[in-house]
This record gives C-alpha cells, structure tokens and sequence, in this order.
C-alpha cells in the first residue's frame, strides 16, 4: 500500500488533535464540517482560523483511519469464521 503525501502538521496541530480524539471521541466522524464545529466549541479563547481548520482537518484524517482499523477487522473476525465452518 502506498502512503498518501500530504502537507505535514505541526507538533501542535497533532496535539491538540489527539487531544480532543480522546475526549471527544465518540461526536467526531468522518466529516469536516462537523469535526470543524466541536473544534470551535472545545478551543477557547481568539483561536485562528487556520488552526482551527488545522485540526478539524486532522481530526478527520483520524476518525476515518480509526474507521479502517474496524472495517479490517470486521473483514478479518468474517473469514476467519467462515473459514472454521469448513
């Protein structure tokens, strides 16, 4: 599998990233625009644009890897079942 390039994220953006990923865990999905809102939400104070749109961004690219580890493993635990019936 070939890794997609991308712009690199600051030490920062990750932390508070991964910070909010574990506290808020279950409202952040796959989707922009509502990662973008909790972001809004959970920073206080005069937060940049930029940044905001940072970590939203982020948070996106975390839920839909968190997404692909369940859907590999739903796939795994099915085949291996199926395979045990033989």
């Amino acid at each position: 599998m070939l890794a997609k390039l991308g712009r690199i994220k600051t030490r920062k953006v990750k932390r508070l990233a991964k910070e909010i990923f574990e506290k808020y865990n279950k409202e952040i999905n796959e989707n922009f625009e509502k990662n973008k809102a909790l972001v809004k939400q959970v920073l206080e104070g005069d937060v940049p644009k930029k940044i905001i749109n940072l970590v939203a961004g982020y948070l996106t690219i975390l839920a839909k890897q968190k997404s692909e580890v369940k859907s590999k493993k739903a796939d795994a635990n099915i085949s291996t079942i199926s395979m045990s019936k033989m």
